[in-house]
């Protein structure tokens, strides 16, 4: 077995003990993506007893902020850990999740930026023609990001970066503690606009899924399309 394909197992095998040791139960797979600075971890058949009680019940933003709470108290030691696995100083740790497809999406963004640069597009695919969609859905949900940045992680995982989103009345909310709330907000809207856009058409492939999380520190955030295979 490759370093590559070893690290990918290790860091799903300890992604699914962590969770399995703090929500009573694993995801039933996990996909790994390293490609430095990203790391990208998507999971799936991830759901747990209690859970499923909560949604039958309509509880579904219950849910979310108790996973958003614990996945808070979980990032220091996913930073640890990662470096004790494979050397990798991730500095911010991302998450989302579609509890309907009992899927989610943990993204880690490591120390070292430089990687970045090294990160081709696909040059069939009209980039400037993607960022523009990106930013008309952003501005229709709070106004257009002073930087985006797109990054082709595995042909079927595309991030998009963006910094400088957040309009007044939002950095007012995040001042007065309401990050939760705006959070929860936040996702179904702005999921919806983008699923709105021509970003399928000009990938030609369909969104199968859209992840999104933010920094509400540092006035940013990330977009992961899980896109199905091209026709």
């Amino acid at each position: 077995m490759s370093k590559e394909k070893t690290l990918h197992t290790e860091v799903g095998s300890y992604i699914s003990t962590l969770l399995r040791d703090h929500f009573g139960k694993g995801p039933t797979s996990v996909f790994v993506t390293v490609k430095p600075p990203f790391i990208s971890i998507h999971l799936r058949g991830f759901l747990a007893p209690t859970e499923r009680i909560l949604l039958k019940q309509q509880e579904h933003r219950r849910v979310l902020e108790t996973r958003d709470l614990l996945m808070n108290q979980l990032a220091a030691d996913i930073k640890l850990d990662l470096w004790k696995i494979g050397n990798l100083e991730v500095e911010e740790v991302y998450a989302d999740w579609n509890l309907d497809a009992q899927t989610g999406m943990i993204l880690a963004i490591m120390a070292d930026k430089s990687g970045a640069k090294e990160i081709a597009w696909d040059s069939a695919i009209q980039i400037e023609s993607v960022r523009e969609e990106v930013n008309e859905a952003s501005r229709k949900a709070q106004k257009t990001p002073e930087s985006t940045e797109l990054y082709w992680l595995n042909n079927r995982t595309l991030l998009i970066e963006r910094s400088g989103i957040f309009v007044e009345i939002e950095k007012e909310l995040i001042h007065g503690g309401f990050v939760e709330e705006l959070k929860l907000v936040k996702r179904p809207l702005e999921r919806r606009l983008l699923l709105q856009t021509r970003i399928e058409a000009i990938l030609e492939q369909p969104i199968s899924e859209v992840f999104l999380d933010w920094n509400f520190i540092s006035d940013k955030g990330y977009i992961v399309l899980l896109l199905e295979n091209a026709k």
